[in-house]
């Protein structure tokens, strides 16, 4: 997944989990906590990914 795609992730969890509170529904707000985590994650991941390209070269 590209660091785009990990951004978009996690905004579309963002709007989920702020649409859940906002509407009292826990299930779309766990949801979106979830996605946003994941993308948050993701993004990690290929930020370190990147490091590891640059500094070795690949």
């Amino acid at each position: 997944m590209s660091k785009g795609k990990a951004k978009a992730k996690q905004i579309k969890g963002k709007i989920k989990e702020t649409l859940g509170k906002a509407t009292g529904d826990k299930s779309t707000e766990r949801e979106g906590r979830g996605e946003h985590l994941t993308g948050k994650a993701r993004e990690a991941a290929e930020k370190a990914a990147d490091k590891a390209r640059k500094r070795f070269g690949h």
